[in-house]
């Protein structure tokens, strides 16, 4: 009858916390004690619910119980069946009143909302650093305060802070991409990777920046593009003066002072510090070029070579633009290195000497010099080298290209 009557008579002693149920109230008194009595015999994870560490173990068990009467689908946590059937019914009823966002969960529209007035309501009680969704709140606390990984790949050793980061990594060993689009057969394994794919269909790009009118189908990559303009740089590394306008950037340089690099090539035992920089390279094994040109055959192995040959050879537009001296591009990175020529910046630093550079793959090429690493092999006779560009000119003497 509490669902009802709104009765909650357990009550925290040590916040305003109540609920209807004494389990609840037992869990809730572990974010005060710290206690965490459940532990994963697989991976060492430790948490205060137990809830929790049903839903953990289904990482190694591979168990998805929830599924869909429609389809094949099934899935791993109910909130996400329950967002997979809308697909099925085009139901989405919770609708925001500010920019017409729909949603089919009520939590969900709770959480959009949250970007129009700003609340973060998740705060980090040793910093001033605060959240407006309680997973990114974990994270930092992970990252910043404990540094602890319990969640291991069985298949590699890899180990995240996050179960949806362990979820997202271990699709680089079992190849699934749950992700499918419903108007072609592309599918990927990241939501956000499908967003973008979306675009190429609809063509929706409702956000622009009102500096050189850049056009974007996401808000957050407005959000990004405009830290060129404003030269905002949030993300800062804590053991040097690096600082970086986007997130991944900062990771990836942090790797520099760690020297971490777990993801590994099987075929020639190439080392890298970003899933996405391995799943580049493997491109130079397998020739595979999954951006395809829709106007003419050209393909690329990477999106910025497919974005660079629309604006040359179809389009011709070019909405980055240099407020300095008017230079237009086709590409965000292209602007970058090019404000770099009025700046004189040069971010890229190499820790053995005081060599630094404007660019990333200047600093690759200097520091073989002190590691004598050839990371690039060709399948065909061996060959060795410290540098992309160079395998790919090799390889053209097997292909005649």
């Amino acid at each position: 009858m509490r669902i009802h009557t709104g009765e909650k008579p357990y009550k925290c002693d040590q916040c305003d916390y109540s609920t209807a149920w004494k389990t609840h109230l037992v869990e809730h008194r572990t974010k005060h004690t710290g206690e965490q009595p459940y532990m994963c015999g697989e991976c060492g994870y430790r948490t205060g619910y137990k809830s929790s560490l049903s839903k953990h173990m289904r990482i190694h068990t591979g168990e998805k119980p929830y599924k869909c009467d429609q389809c094949d689908y099934s899935a791993a946590r109910k909130s996400d069946l329950v967002q997979h059937r809308t697909k099925h019914t085009g139901e989405n009823p919770y609708m925001c009143g500010e920019c017409g966002y729909r949603t089919v969960q009520k939590s969900k529209l709770s959480i959009h909302m949250r970007i129009h007035t700003g609340e973060k309501p998740y705060k980090c009680d040793q910093y001033d650093y605060s959240a407006s969704r309680k997973p990114h709140l974990e994270h930092h606390i992970a990252g910043k305060h404990t540094g602890r990984k319990p969640f291991m790949c069985g298949e590699c050793g890899y180990r995240a802070a996050h179960t949806s980061k362990l979820s997202i990594h271990m699709r680089t060993h079992t190849g699934e991409k749950p992700y499918k689009c419903d108007q072609c057969d592309y599918a990927a394994s990241r939501k956000h990777h499908l967003d973008e794919h979306r675009t190429k269909h609809t063509d929706d790009k409702p956000y622009m920046c009102g500096e050189c009118g850049y056009r974007t189908a996401r808000k957050s990559d407005l959000s990004k593009h405009m830290r060129i303009h404003s030269d905002e740089k949030p993300y800062k590394c804590d053991q040097c003066d690096y600082s970086a306008t986007r997130k991944v950037n900062l990771g990836i340089h942090q790797t520099t002072h760690t020297g971490d690099k777990p993801y590994m090539c099987g075929e020639c035992g190439y080392r890298a510090a970003t899933r996405c920089t391995l799943s580049k390279h493997m491109r130079t094994h397998t020739g595979e070029k999954p951006y395809k040109c829709e106007q003419c055959d050209y393909s690329a192995a990477q999106k910025p070579h497919l974005d660079y040959h629309m604006a040359a050879k179809h389009t011709g537009e070019k909405p980055f633009m240099c407020g300095e001296c008017g230079y237009r591009t086709a590409q965000k990175s292209t602007l970058s290195q090019h404000m770099r020529t009025h700046t004189g910046e040069k971010p890229h630093k190499c820790d053995q000497c005081d060599y630094s550079a404007t660019q990333k793959s200047s600093l690759n090429k200097h520091l073989a010099k002190h590691t004598g690493e050839k990371p690039y092999m060709c399948g065909d006779c061996g060959f060795r080298t410290a540098w992309k560009s160079t395998l790919s000119k090799h390889m053209r003497t097997h292909t005649r290209e």
